[in-house]
């Protein structure tokens, strides 16, 4: 069966919408702590963010809105975040805490491979990664290697990117670990596609907009990539 991976940003909310999207049919579940100049992210996430610090969601609001959620659900949950989260709660603090509210792992999306090896999460990888950085991401990664579709933020997008075949098929070939790709996957089509090239797919600015509109909505559409992917089992 594919893994689908749906992102949400930490809000009073979340376990909530966490638990409908987990019953629609989410495996894993990313967990976005805000911060202000999120480079990796596109406008849907970049304004959920800015929403989220409105509503003032820091650090230790994130923390407990995790452990609010793992009481709901027993996927795993990965907070992804950036660096600067880290270097201002102090980085083997932030992680004792995470790991203590439910979480499984992170993802920290500016941090290099070779930086921080002791703080175990999820890598990403991208076309533009290297074979030198493939390997080295894929051998310190933390239970899948991430492959970002394009180069550029998330975002919805009308197709899939041509650029994750040659992507997969370079990671394919040094490592055994599940591949699971993101940003750009928004629709059932785009999560077929790319689950016949890869073990699963990550889902965020369209899953954070219908979030947006509600627990239903966010089952709903959570509901129609599930019935997507195990599609592919039957065919």
């Amino acid at each position: 069966m594919k893994t689908l991976v749906v992102y949400l940003m930490a809000m009073p909310d979340t376990p909530e919408l966490a638990q409908a999207a987990v019953e629609a049919g989410a495996d894993i579940v990313e967990i976005g702590f805000p911060f202000s100049d999120p480079l990796a992210d596109g406008p849907v996430v970049r304004r959920a963010g800015e929403r989220a610090l409105a509503a003032g969601m820091r650090t230790d609001r994130c923390l407990e809105v995790l452990a609010e959620t793992r009481a709901r659900v027993s996927v795993p949950l990965v907070p992804m975040t950036y660096s600067s989260i880290f270097d201002a709660h102090g980085w083997e603090r932030l992680e004792s805490e995470a790991r203590a509210a439910g979480a499984t792992s992170f993802i920290v999306a500016d941090l290099p491979a070779d930086d921080r090896p002791e703080l175990r999460r999820v890598q990403l990888v991208a076309p533009t990664s290297t074979d030198e950085r493939l390997r080295l991401a894929a051998t310190t990664t933390d239970g899948w290697l991430y492959l970002v579709t394009v180069t550029g933020t998330t975002g919805a997008r009308p197709e899939l990117a041509p650029s994750l075949a040659p992507l997969a098929e370079r990671a394919r070939s040094v490592t055994d670990m599940p591949l699971y790709a993101g940003f750009g996957i928004s629709t059932p089509d785009h999560a077929r596609a790319a689950a016949e090239l890869v073990d699963g797919i990550v889902v965020g600015s369209r899953a954070v907009e219908a979030a947006e509109q509600g627990p239903a909505e966010l089952a709903r559409f959570v509901g129609s990539l599930r019935g997507a992917l195990d599609a592919l089992a039957v065919i």
